[in-house]
């Protein structure tokens, strides 16, 4: 009798067992909400290489979703409409210290400005207008994409640095960045931020010169970051080291100098522009972008303490203390073998 019920159990068990893994089989894959800004950051190109993640369809999908730039993410992120951010080093502490997202983690990297033999960030001014030093920017009015940002943040910087204040010394206005070169053209705005993309645009390129870069204002900086919420991380860990193992496939493939052609032509294809509007993409010419996905703290550290200097935050943050890592090291672990 006690036989027979043990081998009843043990067939109980296993019919379990195999009830459970069909499930989990069937399971929906998890949909990853990730933020962006600018075409050409990793998740607008992600998907034109998902034929490289193996994953893809089975443990997650990508769905990315636009901002006009990182502040308004911090919302969302509150809220829980984004699963994956891409805040900068500025909207970083915003989250954390004012927004009180005490559970927010950094996962990954997604680019560095000014590192040594890679693009550093300009702030142009007319090439025959009348700006020829930064204290020329006195009474003018200077454009950013979103107050607080990154850009944002590294502008007033420099410019605090000669003396100019906020308000007082100058004025400025908010813009998207595809409005940035119309702006300056049209002289709406004296002083504007050129990023990537938009710094190579020959109408840009044509009537514009760079005034300073954001690597002469404050270093190199860890500009954007990856970070998610602590209990999405722990709820979601499988599928999420399955994502990152795909990112890593798909950034290896774009970083490597023998596909620059192929990765060029995705960008054009994305943007429905030329292919040489993109010759500078993943060269010496463009971002840093780390082949492991590894932020740069330190850089981002300095950042994050920028940004409470000039009284966006009430007090800085250890960005050590709000790092997990863990993710992408999997991930690279399964590469190598």
């Amino acid at each position: 009798m006690i036989a027979s019920r043990l081998i009843g159990f043990v067939a109980g068990v296993g019919i379990l067992a195999v009830a459970l893994a069909a499930a989990a089989a069937n399971a929906a894959p998890l949909p990853i909400r990730e933020a962006w800004v600018v075409p050409g950051n990793w998740v607008t190109i992600w998907l034109q290489k998902k034929d490289l993640a193996k994953h893809y369809g089975q443990s997650y999908v990508l769905v990315p979703q636009h901002y006009i730039g990182t502040p308004p993410m911090i919302t969302a992120l509150a809220n829980n409409e984004v699963d994956i951010a891409a805040p900068t080093f500025s909207t970083l502490g915003i989250a954390i210290d004012n927004a009180g997202i005490s559970d927010l983690r950094i996962i990954a990297d997604e680019f560095q400005d000014g590192v040594p033999g890679y693009y550093a960030q300009g702030f142009m001014v007319l090439k025959d207008g009348p700006i020829h030093q930064i204290s020329d920017l006195k009474g003018k009015v200077i454009a950013t994409n979103v107050v607080g940002s990154a850009v944002d943040i590294a502008m007033r910087a420099m410019l605090l640095k000669h003396g100019l204040v906020i308000n007082r010394d100058y004025t400025e206005i908010e813009a998207p960045f595809p409005a940035m070169t119309p702006m300056l053209a049209e002289k709406k705005a004296d002083l504007i931020p050129a990023v990537i993309p938009f710094s190579y645009n020959p109408a840009l390129t044509k009537i514009a010169r760079t005034l300073f870069t954001q690597k002469q204002a404050i270093g190199v900086t860890d500009m954007v970051v990856w970070a998610a919420r602590k209990p999405f991380i722990d709820a979601h860990r499988a599928a999420l080291i399955d994502f990152f193992e795909d990112t890593l496939r798909i950034v290896h493939w774009y970083l490597d100098p023998e596909n620059h052609q192929a990765a060029v032509q995705v960008l054009a294809n994305l943007t429905h522009r030329p292919p040489e509007t993109f010759s500078y993409a993943f060269t010496g010419a463009d971002d840093y972008h780390p082949p492991n996905l590894m932020p740069n703290l330190p850089a981002l550290q300095n950042g994050v303490d920028l940004t409470a200097k000039l009284g966006f935050t009430k007090s800085s943050i250890d960005v050590k203390n709000y790092a997990d890592l863990s993710l992408i090291e999997a991930a690279a672990k399964r590469l190598e073998k």
